[in-house]
């Protein structure tokens, strides 16, 4: 992976990150807002993945049913952000949609990506601290702005 700091001003900085065939998506942009100290920011993303996780939050059952996509597929949208969780790490929430050849869809809650050839992600930095408090009443962690 490769990043670029492509703007810095009162606080807010926006980064370029493109990942190389072969990264873990998730992982990638973890590690790298864990590095930058990011404690607030947006993330949109395109490029593709020869493989990917995805999930649909099952209210019910407070679970994730799991989705793997084993096929070459579009990052059509990647949307989500940064927050700190409750041991003060970066904690990703992001969501996707995925094309494949025949013009078909799939998205959901986004937890892995194998990319391949590219991602191109724009990092939005806001001079904030976000946290992401998990809550055992739904089973998942939400951004509690208190």
């Amino acid at each position: 992976m490769k990043h670029k700091l492509l703007t810095s001003d009162a606080g807010e900085r926006t980064f370029i990150l493109v990942l190389d065939e072969g990264d873990e998506a998730f992982k990638c942009i973890t590690s790298f807002a864990e590095r930058e100290n990011v404690t607030a920011a947006s993330i949109t993303a395109i490029g593709a993945f020869r493989a990917a996780t995805i999930a649909f939050f099952e209210f019910e059952t407070r679970n994730y049913h799991k989705i793997p996509v084993e096929v070459q597929s579009e990052v059509l949208s990647m949307l989500g952000d940064v927050a700190l969780d409750d041991s003060g790490r970066a904690s990703l929430h992001l969501h996707v949609v995925l094309g494949f050849s025949d013009g078909s869809t799939k998205g959901g809650h986004f937890l892995e990506g194998y990319v391949r050839p590219t991602l191109e992600v724009v990092l939005r930095e806001t001079p904030a601290e976000l946290k992401r408090s998990h809550r055992p009443d739904l089973g998942i962690s939400l951004i509690d702005l208190d």
